[in-house]
């Protein structure tokens, strides 16, 4: 376990850097797997080297270690830290600025004790949803003045080497066309489309086309992704209950399995969790969860948290299925459906602490007991208990219900957290927050042309997304993603410099030495990743020290 908290730590602290900068996170699984493996290598081989004898080292000890520390640090992204649980905070309902929804004293300072609250409420309870159903589961110019520059961020580097070209041309694609084309042409109408004594950064003015048309490429994209999710889950679960009483009868036909197969499933059978114990104890976290959160969020009604809870399973059941079925978590897109509802129905003066709390709490539901069936699917082929991956899954959540609090705290005490200038914009909690203005007020919120720009692009990323999936393989897979080209919109190019960098190296790595690409990438990868994230906490103790760098260099354009 130590070794799980050590790697909870460090992956926390790279996550929490990341969604505090740009929001845009890559998969950190293969990179986390890779350290838990060298770790646990490393230690046993150094204790060999001591004359101490130890147990041979199995890849059920792996696979329990990545569990627990990616159960750690998924906190730290899915618990809302860079979006729902930031954008409650002061700065961001002032850069919200002045609307109906909007209301006076609508804001929540993060602590540590309300957060740490929060996600016990939230996070438990996803873990006991689906317990019971677990044996189912099978040349431009100007662009340089408007914010494109090399950041030169090793973290950035070592995501673009890990993330698929497409992802990192999208993110550079999605920063010409915003900073590039969009943002100058609607900044030359100051004075027409948006008041020109207003700030730039208030949602009224050109900072409300930036938020707004990159929520509806997200949101295109990801109803797109919902409904075909929700087909795709619902025709399977149609196909599979049609051929269930054929595949009764047949099932004497052939039975033989391989030994290994046989010894997974046995495996799998021994360690089974006691349906009652699962319904017990989510109806036990229901029940505190009621009770708590309500107290820490007066505008969460107790009834909310209710229809929450009682949700819950069918929300995760089917986000799990199509999670198995497309190897997509969309437990976000449920989360934001939920916030719209909550916010709409709560009202104008609780509707957006509402809506932020209430979505936060169905996403981390939801998303959780959707990465638990994956886990007992890497346990099951790893021949690792069920009950062990249970546990390993409880002790991370709890390290990371705990660690990640106290991790953001110390980020957000020495940097200047949401600020839209700086190096920390955490552009996802402005995001997060006027979707809950949105669903307390509707449309008028928006500045002039902005919901017809919107709609376009809502509609651009639907179709993008449609392409995909239409188009031959040889030609989809230039199809750009709208997900990806969303977030340059608001937070700028220049880490969409970084990792098309990234993807360079790969590119030229490949074509050099394909089968030796193959093996490095991800090490060298997890290696720039970790090495810049990491110092990334001893740089906020500095900052908290009000320990300045010796010296800085800035390159800008030439008068």
């Amino acid at each position: 376990m130590v070794a799980a908290l050590l790697i909870g730590f460090i992956y926390t602290v790279i996550v929490l850097k990341l969604v505090l900068t740009t929001g845009l996170l890559p998969t950190m699984n293969v990179s986390a797997a890779l350290l838990s493996f060298l770790l646990l290598r490393g230690w046993t081989r150094l204790l060999d080297r001591f004359g101490i004898v130890s147990r041979p080292f199995t890849r059920q000890e792996n696979t329990i270690v990545q569990t627990c520390g990616v159960a750690c640090y998924t906190i730290a992204f899915g618990g809302g830290f860079g979006s729902t649980l930031l954008g409650l905070n002061k700065k961001t309902y002032e850069l919200a600025g002045d609307s109906p929804g909007n209301v006076p004293g609508s804001w929540k300072e993060p602590r540590i004790g309300w957060m740490t609250g929060l996600l016990l409420a939230c996070c438990f309870g996803g873990l006991l949803t689906l317990i019971p159903l677990r044996q189912e589961a099978n040349p431009w110019i100007p662009e340089i003045l408007w914010g494109f520059y090399f950041d030169f961020s090793m973290t950035y580097v070592g995501a673009g080497m890990i993330c698929p070209h497409i992802v990192n041309i999208s993110t550079l694609l999605g920063a010409i066309i915003s900073w590039g084309i969009l943002w100058p042409l609607i900044s030359k109408n100051k004075g027409d489309w948006y008041p020109a004594k207003v700030p730039e950064s208030s949602m009224r003015s050109l900072y409300g086309y930036k938020a707004f048309i990159c929520i509806a490429l997200i949101m295109g994209d990801g109803m797109y992704h919902f409904i075909k999710i929700v087909g795709i889950t619902t025709m399977s679960m149609y196909r599979q209950f049609s051929r269930k009483q054929v595949d009764n009868k047949a099932k004497n036909v052939d039975d033989t399995v391989s030994l290994e197969e046989f010894q997974c499933q046995e495996i799998f059978k021994r360690g089974h969790i006691p349906s009652w114990m699962a319904y017990a104890g989510y109806v036990l976290f229901s029940v505190l969860a009621v009770v708590t959160i309500p107290v820490m969020f007066k505008q969460v009604k107790w009834y909310y948290v209710v229809i929450a809870y009682f949700f819950a399973p069918m929300l995760g059941f089917a986000n799990s299925y199509g999670t198995g079925l497309t190897d997509i978590n969309m437990g976000y897109n449920y989360g934001k459906i939920a916030l719209f509802v909550f916010a709409g129905w709560a009202g104008k003066e609780d509707g957006v602490i509402a809506g932020l709390v209430a979505g936060t709490l169905v996403k981390q539901l939801v998303l959780i007991s959707a990465d638990l069936m994956q886990d007992f699917k890497t346990g099951y082929l790893t021949q690792t208990s069920p009950k062990s991956m249970m546990i390993s899954q409880v002790i991370g959540t709890t390290m990371g219900c705990i660690v990640s609090p106290l991790t953001f705290m110390l980020f957000y005490k020495a940097f200047d957290i949401g600020n839209p200038d700086g190096t920390w914009k955490a552009p996802y909690a402005l995001i997060y927050r006027n979707m809950a203005i949105l669903g307390v007020e509707g449309f008028s919120v928006l500045p002039k042309y902005c919901l017809a720009i919107s709609g376009g692009f809502f509609a651009f990323a639907a179709v993008l997304s449609v392409a995909r999936d239409v188009m031959p393989h040889k030609y989809a897979k230039y199809v750009p993603l709208p997900m990806a080209m969303a977030v340059p919109f608001l937070v700028g190019g220049s880490f969409a410099i970084d990792m098309c960098i990234g993807s360079l190296i790969v590119f030229a790595w490949t074509k050099i030495n394909k089968k030796e690409a193959g093996f490095m990438v991800p090490a060298v990868a997890s290696a720039l990743i970790c090495g810049d994230g990491i110092w990334t906490f001893p740089a906020s103790l500095l900052a908290l020290a009000k320990i300045k760098p010796p010296i800085c260099m800035k390159f800008l354009p030439a008068a």
